[in-house]
């Protein structure tokens, strides 16, 4: 007579051997279902794989052309409403026309300009010491940023002196300019850096100073020193607000190249800032309109790349996708109760949930 510690054994032995005690065929070493012990092992499995999923960046499978409008539309709609805004104050009465005119005056202007020569000759040299200026900014701004962040005595004597630099208005650097260099492009270039530096420096520091420490104590023990822990674990973890300050090194880089231009004209060197400057010495509104609007547009243009980059940055660290589900999370269902799964019921599925696990 067999006796129940010999049925529980065979039992656990036809589990393991891939038989199924049910009788419902072989499992998965040559069985379609295990055992209890085989049903958790698998439902752990399926759990675990849930859990690394979570940190798989969700890449967006939305169609390009689909990825471009949405991004494209919501500029689209406000420059709209800008327009429509402007025009109603025209309407209003509020200036006369040859002082303010409309839309309809200042955008056939525009286009007109852009098929002549001597707009793209001052485009093209306004771009050119916005380029350059701004590189050299970038250069000067890491080097000191980082010589900053590196040492503490340094920090305390300057550190304030940067945040300074970076409050002054840019026009207050162009009659030093104009005294150091005279009217030609050395002094611009002079306003231009001195503008931008300080915030890519700003950027520099802030990033390292918010560097977590535990990342730093990793890379030391998995033997980075010196230019190597700067290389693969600060320089990466600081890169955000690296790109943070570059952004607004650019915006302070545009104010003060744009004040540069407007004061100091360089005889035979078109501009824009130069154009809008003559534009407002023989009173010409739409010259004036049409100068802002090209430099509007500059501005928007570049902010686009700056966009893409910090979207490929957040991409790759997997934000985009973990802050919008976050984002859907914290609002919850719209009714104030929870979602309802229709393919099933919503507490966890297991051995123990009591649950039919048998079909999993």
């Amino acid at each position: 007579m067999a006796t129940d510690t010999d049925t529980v054994t065979d039992r656990s032995l036809e589990a393991g051997s891939g038989t199924d005690v049910r009788g419902a065929g072989p499992g998965p070493g040559g069985s379609a279902t295990g055992g209890p012990a085989t049903l958790a092992q698998r439902t752990s499995d399926e759990a675990l794989a849930g859990l690394d999923a979570l940190d798989l960046p969700v890449s967006s499978r939305r169609p390009t052309v689909g990825r471009i409008w949405s991004a494209t539309w919501p500029k689209i709609a406000a420059l709209a409403l800008f327009l429509l805004v402007w025009q109603i104050v025209v309407w209003s009465g509020w200036k006369p026309t040859y002082v303010l005119p409309g839309p309809g005056d200042t955008l056939p202007e525009f286009f007109d300009q852009l098929g002549t020569a001597e707009f793209w000759d001052a485009f093209g040299r306004t771009l050119t010491r916005a380029g350059e200026g701004y590189a050299v900014a970038v250069v000067l701004g890491g080097v000191v940023g980082l010589v900053v962040a590196r040492f503490g005595l340094l920090r305390a004597a300057v550190g304030s002196f940067i945040t300074a630099l970076q409050t002054m208005p840019s026009v207050v650097w162009v009659p030093l300019a104009i005294l150091l260099f005279k009217l030609n492009e050395s002094a611009i270039m002079f306003v231009v850096v001195l503008g931008a530096a300080p915030s890519v420096a700003n950027g520099v520091i802030y990033g390292v100073d918010y560097v977590p420490p535990l990342l730093v104590r990793v890379g030391r023990s998995m033997g980075a020193r010196g230019f190597s822990l700067y290389r693969h674990v600060v320089a990466p973890a600081a890169f955000p607000s690296v790109l943070a300050g570059l952004k607004q090194g650019w915006a302070f880089a545009w104010r003060s190249l744009m004040a540069g231009e407007l004061i100091v004209i360089v005889p035979g060197h078109p501009s824009i800032g130069a154009d809008l400057q003559n534009a407002r010495d023989l009173s010409d509104t739409v010259g004036v309109l049409v100068s802002m609007l090209t430099i509007f547009a500059i501005g928007v243009a570049v902010d686009a790349v700056f966009n893409i980059l910090d979207r490929r940055m957040r991409e790759r660290r997997g934000l985009l996708s973990e802050g919008s589900n976050a984002v859907r999370a914290a609002r919850g269902p719209r009714n104030g109760r929870p979602k309802e799964d229709p393919t099933g019921p919503t507490g966890p599925v297991g051995p123990l949930s009591g649950a039919d696990t048998s079909a999993v």
